[in-house]
This record gives structure tokens, C-alpha cells and sequence, in this order.
């Protein structure tokens, strides 16, 4: 017979709502007793309560959790994550399926556990969590499916994936600059250390990013050098504030009011990359010409600004990790899926000039 709440109280010798606050409402217990409990439900193979207790007779709830990590804000107003996220209200929709959003602070990993526990889905769509943060560990421990959009190996052998190569598409925005003749290089990123420090990071090498994406893409930034004989600290990596068109701004005037500016800016997304032209005009400095911007994901206010950027499917990514998620393909079918990219030359790049 399987493990129930009453199980682990009577264990303990303790009440239901003591083993249920464990899991929904940490504060209310010392360190000690939850730990206890946490570790008697796992021996006993106990997942914690279940909030979908009233849809049990239907056997689903007919909700799909979107785990992200920043403001809730953020999945209305950042274009690629709008992209995404019509894409996977598509999926839903065509499958009678709604969708729940849950963000999650990497600064509070018992607030995000608690919102993690007291989700009412069928299944989560991990949008942009990393594994360390212990949020995967969680939907693994209450035995929900899982899909990733980021990296699949720290989802884990039985997740399901779609994704892009992240960094064989920097790579190619990277030699596209290298190939101009451009080496002194700058990054733009928003995700390259914890905490919200903004400003020129010291990392004598990409793998100290401790985030998959920004890791990802600065390897690729690294590749494109090396084969053309140069190395990863030449390039100048600063970290914005936030993903904002405004953080960009601010990170690039970083950046572009040094004595050895650089010729080339790399910012990982396009939002960050307006932010670089808006710096440029700022300083009356030609995009494409006195310094070359590249952006990534391709939303459509690229292309009103002209931006060379990376591609990427953000629609399609969403409805297929909502097929995914939904469908319950059999081992027969994919369970993971690489998302092509592609490079759109525009006039924000070009030829070193001096």
C-alpha cells in the first residue's frame, strides 16, 4: 500500500497538518522537524499531499505549471518569452489545457519549493530554472512530468527536451564578427553570475557561468576565437542589470566609454542588443560601422532596427514542449527535440574599418 500523509504522522506521532505544512507551509516548523519529516517521506517513498486531490477522478487537472525564475511581470513584457509562451498556449488549448505560471526566486529556495508543492498541474514546462537550484528536484520528488527548454542533461535521463544548440548558434553570430576582423570583442549578458551585480565580470573562463544559456553562448563565443588564434580573456563580458532594453543601454555604455572600446558587441538577447544601439546613437557611433551589434532570438523589433541576430523558433519551441508534455510520446517517439537556428545578417554588423 502506498504512503499517505496520515502514514508519515503516525510515524512520527505527530498531526496530519504538522506533515502537511512540511511540504506547503515551511515557516510554520523548526528546521529540524521538517527536515525529520522530509526524510521519514522519503523512506516511505512519500511524495508529499496532492494538490490535485479533486480532479482525481478525472485523473488530471488539465493545467500545465511554467516554471520560470524572475518576476512574473517578465513573461508579459519580455517579447521571446510572449513568443514562447503563445506557442505553448497553443498546445494547450488544442489538448483542453490550461496553463499556470509559477515564477520562482533562485534567492528564496523554500518560497519556490512551497510554490513548486502547491502547483495544481499535470506537469511542468521548465522554462528557465536551473538544476542547482533545486526546483527540478522538487517536481521530481512529487513524480510529475517534466519538459525542458534549456539543458536536458540536468533535467535528467527521463525528461523530456526541446532546445536549441546554444552554442553553435553564437558561434555563428562570433565568426560572422571574427570573420569582419574583429577581435576585440564584447559580451552583453544578463545571466553570468548570481545576485544582481551589473557591471564588467572577471571569469577567465566561460564554464564559471554558473546559468546554461549564458555558459552555452559564451563557449561559442570562446570557439569562434580560438579558431581564429585568439583566446576568452581578450574578451570584455559585462553583466546587465536585467533584460531590459535600458540594461542594455547602461551595460554598453560600459563598454563603448572605454579607451580600447571594442569594435564588436555580442549581447545574448535582442532586447539587450537595442539597448547597445540606443548607446551608440547616444554616442553618435555608427552601428555596422564604427562598432558591429549582433543580437539573439530575432523578435520582431529586430528586424525594425536593422539588428544582425541568431534565429531561434521561440513559437515553435513552445508549442512542441507543450506536444511533448501532453502527448506522453512512447519510447518510440522523440522525447528530445533540437530546434534549428539561423543567422540574419543585417546592417548593425560589418567590416573592421581601423
Amino acid at each position: 500500500m502506498a504512503a499517505t500523509l496520515q502514514t508519515i504522522a503516525d510515524e512520527l506521532g505527530v498531526s496530519r497538518s504538522t506533515v502537511s505544512n512540511a511540504y506547503s507551509r515551511p515557516d510554520q516548523l523548526s528546521s529540524e522537524l521538517r527536515e525529520k519529516i522530509l526524510e521519514t517521506a522519503r523512506r516511505f517513498g512519500y511524495v508529499g499531499p496532492n494538490p490535485t486531490a479533486r480532479s482525481l477522478r478525472s485523473g488530471r487537472v488539465g493545467a500545465i505549471g511554467v516554471l520560470f525564475t524572475g518576476s512574473l511581470s517578465y513573461a508579459f513584457t519580455d517579447p521571446y518569452a510572449v513568443q514562447f509562451l503563445r506557442g505553448l498556449a497553443v498546445a494547450a488549448e488544442h489538448r483542453s489545457t490550461g496553463l499556470l505560471l509559477v515564477p520562482v526566486s533562485i534567492s528564496d529556495p523554500d518560497g519556490a519549493e512551497q510554490a513548486l508543492n502547491a502547483a495544481a498541474v499535470d506537469g511542468f514546462c521548465v522554462y528557465c530554472a536551473p538544476d542547482w537550484h533545486g526546483s527540478l528536484d522538487v517536481i521530481r520528488r512529487r513524480g510529475l512530468p517534466m519538459v525542458t527548454t534549456q539543458n536536458p542533461a540536468e533535467a535528467g535521463p527521463d525528461a523530456l527536451a526541446v532546445s536549441i544548440d546554444e552554442r553553435a548558434a553564437t558561434r555563428a553570430a562570433a565568426d560572422h564578427l571574427v570573420g569582419f576582423g574583429h577581435r576585440r570583442l564584447a559580451v552583453i549578458t544578463d545571466a553570468a553570475v548570481l545576485g544582481s551585480h551589473a557591471g564588467p565580470l572577471h571569469l577567465p573562463e566561460p564554464e564559471q557561468i554558473p546559468f546554461f544559456v549564458s555558459r552555452e553562448r559564451a563557449c561559442g563565443v570562446r570557439d569562434a576565437l580560438v579558431a581564429a588564434g585568439g583566446s576568452w580573456p581578450e574578451v570584455l563580458v559585462i553583466n546587465a542589470q536585467e533584460n531590459s532594453r535600458a540594461a542594455g543601454a547602461a551595460a554598453a555604455a560600459i563598454a563603448l566609454d572605454r579607451a580600447d572600446r571594442p569594435t564588436a558587441v555580442l549581447a545574448f538577447s535582442d532586447v539587450l542588443a537595442l539597448g547597445v544601439l540606443d548607446a551608440l546613437a547616444a554616442r553618435r557611433l555608427r552601428p555596422g560601422r564604427d562598432v558591429s551589434v549582433t543580437g539573439f532570438d530575432d523578435i520582431p523589433e529586430a528586424a525594425e532596427a536593422g539588428l544582425t541576430t541568431v534565429r531561434q523558433p521561440g513559437s515553435d519551441k513552445g508549442r512542441i514542449a507543450g506536444e511533448l508534455l501532453l502527448d506522453a510520446p512512447e519510447e518510440s517517439v522523440r522525447r528530445r527535440v533540437v530546434l534549428p537556428t539561423q543567422l540574419v545578417v543585417r546592417s548593425t554588423t560589418g567590416p573592421l574599418l581601423h
